[in-house]
């Protein structure tokens, strides 16, 4: 039971797995509220396109690819402001598709790409270093550091953006702010999960909380740990069963998801967004 931890790859991958779910679950919850799952979805897929360009112009892939990730959240929200009538599924799909498309054509004309192309869609767990670890650690704390100092803000938009901006919310700054937290999340994500399975791991969680509870802050607590032990859990069965780290990751959390459905069942409850309090 123990014979992985006696290598350091595999430590490693351990420990970023386990703060990166729990940040996928921090962040999802606010996700989740607004209704904007697909954002997870699709801002991965334009970071890979960043990520792509960051390696063709030898750029270092964090700044590059969260650079890239900012911008393409930024400009779905300003899209879906001054266009009312762009939705912000359709201005997700427009412009997230957009840059995965130019990715796919660098990687067609750069062909080098080849192998860094399948860990950033599938997860490497082996390619885990010490400095991934240091960036996933370090956004980690900026993240929990910008929610704490933000949590009263980021409430008020999530459930009424409207009223949060009458009463003087700088609305517009927030959603920058947790556009680039978000965004340096996807980026430190992408080597442990891959591009397919970030959304999963943003949307799961959260949803997981809001079946067992109708409290905003047990929901943030229940969708960080669900996201930390599915983290931890699939890494360590994916050792075993010698497939993708991401997807297994991915397969936990939906375990959790799956118990906490009959227990929500079986209780009778019936979750809504309207229902939930502080």
């Amino acid at each position: 039971m123990l014979e992985p931890f006696e290598y350091q790859f595999f430590v490693r991958g351990l420990i970023a797995a386990t703060l990166v779910g729990g940040l996928c679950g921090l962040l999802g919850v606010y996700i989740v509220l607004r209704q904007m799952s697909y954002i997870g979805h699709g801002l991965s897929h334009a970071i890979f396109g960043g990520a792509v360009v960051s390696y063709v112009m030898s750029i270092n892939f964090y700044i590059g690819a969260s650079l890239w990730g900012f911008l393409s959240a930024l400009l779905i929200n300003l899209m879906t402001r001054r266009r009312p009538t762009i939705g912000a599924d359709a201005a997700i799909g427009i412009i997230t598709t957009a840059s995965f498309a130019l990715g796919i054509a660098l990687i067609s004309r750069y062909r080098t790409f080849t192998r860094s192309f399948d860990a950033a869609l599938f997860g490497d767990i082996l390619g885990v270093s010490d400095g991934d670890l240091a960036a996933i650690a370090l956004v980690a704390v900026l993240v929990v550091v910008v929610v704490m100092l933000s949590y009263r803000q980021l409430l008020f938009i999530t459930f009424d953006p409207d009223v949060a901006r009458f009463f003087g919310v700088p609305t517009g700054w927030m959603d920058a702010l947790f556009s680039l937290a978000l965004a340096g999340t996807v980026v430190v994500s992408m080597q442990v999960l891959g591009v397919t399975m970030i959304a999963a791991a943003i949307v799961i969680p959260p949803i997981v909380g809001r079946l067992l509870t109708d409290s905003f802050h047990r929901m943030v607590l229940i969708s960080v740990v669900t996201g930390a032990v599915s983290g931890l859990l699939g890494i360590y069965v994916s050792w075993y069963a010698d497939v993708s780290s991401g997807a297994t990751v991915v397969l936990v959390a939906v375990g959790f998801f799956l118990v906490a459905l009959a227990y929500s069942s079986w209780r009778g409850r019936t979750p809504r967004l309207g229902g939930m309090h502080a």
